[in-house]
């Protein structure tokens, strides 16, 4: 596993506080497009690991954080720069086009 579990408790930390550019993908078990995004997050989490902090937020389980965030739809994937949302993605998309979001926070 190459990411981090991201909760509403360790959000600020996690990810407005990062050194690195973080991509936070909210998503829930029972999503089914959320299941055929998971294995590209992980892939992504690899290929870049060491540059850019990738996490997963359950928003069954953490409401708080895809509430403030206005996550009305899932699987979305949030880009975050210097603790700034700068960048994102609702629904599944090519990898390719994942790769080149997170290409751009770097």
């Amino acid at each position: 596993m190459s990411h981090v579990e991201i909760t509403d408790a360790n959000f600020r930390k996690e990810v407005l506080e990062s050194e690195v550019p973080v991509v936070v993908d909210f998503w829930a078990p029972w999503c089914g497009h959320c299941r055929m995004l998971g294995p590209m997050i992980e892939e992504l989490a690899e290929e870049f690991k060491g540059k850019v902090k990738v996490g997963k937020l359950n928003t069954d389980e953490y409401t708080e954080a895809a509430s403030e965030l206005q996550i009305s739809a899932i699987p979305t994937v949030l880009f975050f720069k210097a603790g700034k949302l700068v960048d994102r993605s609702t629904g599944v998309r090519p990898k390719f086009e994942l790769r080149s979001q997170i290409g751009r926070l770097l």
